[in-house]
């Protein structure tokens, strides 16, 4: 009996399909110009765009938030990202094809994200410490806890996955 009620669970779960419960951009639009402060920081950051984008992608993999995967995927693709370095993003630690600066960012955003598992272990702080000055530590560990947030907002309200459109897909569609 057992099997059959989670058997009929786990079918129930593969037919769901999420509707929006709170539109947060409309609703909550003093907290979203707050977070929204906070990217326009990160934007000016000195760590790599790129970089930045890819732990966004991989904070949201970790967190399973399908609206954020959908909007850093198509981000980092638009600013030339590889799909083969998108597809291993989950075991990168096996792949050859990430540099040093960021598997220790990876590493780091991993930590902090997972922190119910631990806090940050002194051998990953000394891995990002080498590739990060103090401010870049600061702004990394800034972006993956904004990126944190935004995961659980998407997740909460069901933010509607699949409209997202890059902004230089946007400037290029209205030529």
């Amino acid at each position: 009996m057992k099997a059959e009620i989670k058997a009929r669970n786990y079918t129930r779960e593969f037919l769901f399909i999420m509707e929006q419960r709170i539109n947060a951009f409309e609703k909550g639009q003093g907290a979203i110009k707050a977070m929204m402060g906070l990217e326009v920081y990160l934007a000016k950051s000195t760590i790599e765009k790129p970089l930045l984008h890819l732990i966004k992608y991989r904070v949201s993999q970790i967190n399973g938030c399908a609206y954020c995967l959908d909007m850093h995927s198509k981000d980092l693709r638009a600013i030339g990202e590889t799909e083969q370095r998108l597809f291993v993003l989950d075991a990168w630690r096996e792949a050859p094809f990430y540099t040093e600066r960021e598997r220790a960012a990876l590493t780091w955003a991993e930590s902090l994200t997972k922190i119910t598992e631990g806090h940050v272990p002194d051998e990953v702080y000394e891995i990002a410490r080498k590739q990060f000055s103090e401010e870049e530590l600061i702004d990394l560990t800034l972006a993956v806890t904004t990126i944190n947030a935004w995961n659980r907002v998407s997740i909460a309200f069901r933010v509607e996955v699949g409209t997202y459109q890059p902004p230089t897909l946007k400037a290029h569609s209205a030529e």
